[in-house]
């Protein structure tokens, strides 16, 4: 990598990397974490830890994984583990649609078109919008945008690490930020207001509550998210290989505008296929009596996501002549899924960290502790609110799933904060910003493992200290601009969606 501007920053960025690739191999560090897990959670059982559920009241204690049932248990669910690692099938059934698309040729011309078509010096924020926006498709913007980044960086002469930063930083450090309701919003919403509850009965929740903060703090994070790709993740890397100069793009031969335009007219035809598999209650793809959201097609998002790169890439390499028999189709997939053998072993030992850390309820019985820490201080208003953001980053480096953690967070917290006189919306979308802005930086978060793999596609000798150092600037930036966003937004008195006010009064006892 290049060393850019010799700053204090750069300095820092350059020793976290040295001190991060020093460590062992990312799949053999999964491993010692794993072990080390199990030391802890041996020793945390040894000492008495424990702490009580705030929902179900329940005495959460350690579990032992050097206990005889803990043995048992880890040895019994190594496949488990494994194959039901969330990322895994999901990246495996994505890759079948991506790999004939790119075998067949579709995404390389993609992406000369856009580098062709598209102005330069918007790309870096159309890629952190971009990956905002994905939000809507949960994981595909990890499987597809994030490499789709760090390639069209490379077309355009420019370091694919720094495409690649923008993108991730859009899809998870601005994981709380979107311009539409996302499929996470109703379930964090239902937490909120059965956290609520607990004080007043009547109060109802719309998965809108936090709309209008989440459309402004698109804003914010493209604009973040630009500069730091720009200022200080660009200069730093440097040039890519022997020269910086863009390589040069060949225009688009008249054969491969014909095939662009037959695969687009059919993931036109795709996507009409899916709006009116949709569009009424009782439609191909909609349960009975329940939303759009609640739809087989949103709950099996990778099979749509798999099917729109399937379908377009067939059809571009049908009209170019790149694929002419079945063969070349199973030749592409294959193709596609060798370069996936490296993710899959280190999948392999990050399922094994991820579900001991579960089993252990050391990570529980950290957020639980957490928070009943920041309850007992002395806080009241912004400063409160601005030490239940760090509080939460802090938590989302040991537990990656959002709504376990609020379902955790929101019965302690959604209630304090209501007496205070904020509504619950305000303390969720404070819980957001925190949710989001380390998700970049922590192995816990289920897709590290597929972006490191990413790294290594342009980088072979990177490993984890690369990937941090490459994301710190955005998590640390995002952490103070995102929160500083909240404290002005809570200061003009604007509500942060419909029927997500600021402020909330306790209703009078009867």
């Amino acid at each position: 990598m290049g060393q850019g501007k010799n700053g204090v920053l750069v300095k820092l960025l350059n020793w976290v990397e040295r001190v991060g690739n020093a460590l062992p191999h990312p799949a053999t560090l999964f491993l010692l974490l794993a072990l080390l897990t199990a030391l802890f959670s041996s020793f945390a059982k040894a000492m008495g830890f424990q702490a009580t559920h705030p929902t179900t009241g329940e005495v959460v204690v350690p579990r032992s994984l050097l206990s005889s049932e803990g043995i048992r248990w880890a040895f019994e669910h190594v496949d488990d583990n494994f194959v039901r690692f969330p990322p895994l099938g999901l990246v495996l059934v994505a890759m079948i649609g991506i790999g004939l698309a790119e075998g067949s040729g579709l995404l390389t011309v993609l992406i000369r078109a856009v580098v062709l078509g598209a102005p330069r010096r918007l790309m870096t924020g159309a890629l952190v919008l971009a990956g905002v926006l994905s939000h809507v498709a949960s994981e595909a913007g990890y499987v597809i945008l994030i490499p789709l980044g760090a390639a069209t960086f490379a077309a355009l002469g420019r370091h694919p690490l720094a495409g690649l930063a923008a993108a991730f930083a859009g899809v998870s450090g601005g994981f709380g930020a979107n311009l539409v309701i996302a499929s996470v919003d109703p379930v964090l919403a239902g937490l909120s207001e059965s956290a609520a509850h607990i004080l007043d009965p009547s109060l109802r929740l719309s998965p809108a509550i936090n709309l209008y903060f989440g459309v402004a703090s698109t804003v914010v994070i493209v604009l973040v998210g630009t500069w730091v790709t720009e200022r200080l993740v660009v200069p730093r890397l440097g040039s890519y290989g022997d020269s910086a100069a863009p390589p040069a793009v060949e225009p688009l031969s008249p054969q491969e505008r014909k095939a662009l335009l037959s695969a687009g007219a059919a993931a036109l035809v795709l996507c009409l296929f899916f709006v009116l598999s949709l569009a009424w209650p009782g439609a191909l793809l909609r349960v009975p009596e329940q939303g759009v959201l609640q739809s087989a097609f949103f709950r099996g998002l990778i099979t749509a996501v798999m099917l729109f790169f399937f379908v377009p890439g067939l059809v571009y390499g049908w009209v170019v002549g790149t694929i002419r028999t079945d063969k070349d189709v199973l030749r592409f997939l294959t193709d596609g899924m060798k370069h996936m053998a490296g993710y899959i072993v280190l999948v392999f030992f990050a399922a094994q960290f991820v579900a001991f850390f579960g089993y252990s309820n050391v990570g529980v019985i950290l957020a639980i502790r957490g928070a009943e820490l920041l309850k007992s201080v002395s806080l009241t208003g912004i400063p409160l609110l601005v030490v239940f953001v760090l509080l939460s980053a802090t938590i989302n480096l040991f537990m990656g799933s959002a709504s376990a953690k609020w379902a955790i967070m929101a019965p302690v917290f959604v209630p304090m904060f209501m007496l205070l006189g904020y509504h619950p919306a305000v303390t969720q979308a404070a819980f957001r910003i925190g949710d989001s802005v380390t998700n970049v930086v922590t192995p816990m978060m289920s897709y590290f493992a597929l972006i490191v793999t990413f790294v290594e596609r342009y980088v072979p000798r990177a490993g984890i200290g690369t990937l941090i150092s490459l994301m710190l600037p955005y998590s640390l930036i995002f952490t103070v601009a995102w929160t500083l966003f909240l404290v002005l937004w809570v200061l003009l008195g604007i509500p942060v969606g419909p029927d997500g006010p600021l402020h909330y009064t306790l209703p009078a006892r009867p």
